[in-house]
């Protein structure tokens, strides 16, 4: 257990680093002159707010350590501990944001928090390689991003909606599940092979494109429909996704047989405290659009 120490408190430090950013951009968003087109000068306009300069920080410390992360811990332990980003966000909204999170918010909150632990000493994943052969990582590829493109299709075919966020929320939990199975290899990469071997290895190049790809398609899922849609598909799909290509690429091990039944318990209390907190006013206030929240609910 002491070996997992590291990559937890880092995954932990990641997922708070980026509930932060989430709500101190929302903040400085919500300061800025807003318009209903492309405005060219709102980039000039948030360069010029400290509190959004803030959030990049807080961008920059999350990707820093979700890659220590990755890179000295299995991605099946470190992924599924992405699930506390919405409740951190809820709770530093709360105190930030001058919002009050109700009493049914603090029992979904709990709810997450004791499904994941739950899960995960029911799980107990185990195992570290740091090689994947290529030939895996093509159909790994392969299938995560035509699923991807399935689900893309499936969307903009629909209307806006909970179905067309829903498609969105789970296509943007596999290219973030993907982009973390990168990161990952290029960590191991540079940790093997020093600056030189990273920059020159495909897998740099990759992640940082899929990531890319994941942060566009979580713009769309969060203007697509109502977040209690979005949200479910993109927390647990990326927990769920990472879990796969843990096993399926870097042979890391969960326990079956009768520890199915803590881990299935886990994952339900998990589902209900996101669903629970992705229904909550200052949830969509914090993490959607504006446009989102509940009419008459103001945002400070």
């Amino acid at each position: 257990m002491d070996d997992l120490l590291l990559p937890i408190l880092f995954a932990i430090c990641a997922a708070l680093s980026n509930a932060l950013a989430t709500v101190l951009q929302r903040k400085a968003a919500l300061s800025v002159p807003r318009s209903d087109g492309l405005r060219a000068g709102l980039m000039l306009d948030l360069l010029r707010r400290p509190v959004w300069l803030a959030g990049i920080l807080a961008v920059v410390a999350a990707a820093v350590c979700q890659a220590v992360a990755l890179a000295t811990g299995p991605l099946t332990i470190v992924q599924p501990l992405f699930v506390l980003e919405l409740p951190l966000a809820l709770i530093i909204a709360s105190l930030l944001l001058k919002r009050h999170l109700p009493v049914r918010g603090w029992i979904a909150v709990s709810a997450v928090v004791a499904g994941l632990g739950i899960a995960l000493a029911a799980a107990s994943p185990s195992g570290n390689r740091t090689h994947v052969p290529l030939d895996r990582w093509i159909v790994a590829l392969a299938i995560c991003l035509g699923i991807v493109v399935a689900l893309v299709l499936t969307a903009v075919r629909r209307p806006e909606g909970g179905a067309r966020a829903a498609c969105f929320g789970a296509a943007t939990a596999i290219a973030y599940a993907l982009t973390a199975a990168l990161m990952k290899a290029s960590m191991h990469i540079l940790d093997a092979g020093g600056i030189t071997a990273f920059l020159t290895a495909w897998q740099t190049y990759a992640f940082a494109v899929v990531g890319a790809g994941a942060l566009f398609l979580l713009e769309h899922a969060m203007q697509a429909g109502p977040l209690v849609a979005s949200q479910p598909a993109l927390t647990l799909g990326d927990a769920g996704v990472s879990l796969a290509l843990g096993i399926v690429l870097y042979e890391e091990h969960v326990r079956s047989g009768w520890w199915l039944l803590p881990e299935v318990l886990g994952v339900a209390l998990v589902a209900a405290g996101v669903l629970m907190l992705s229904r909550m006013p200052i949830a969509r206030a914090v993490v959607a659009p504006e446009s989102d929240a509940e009419p008459g609910a103001t945002v400070p």
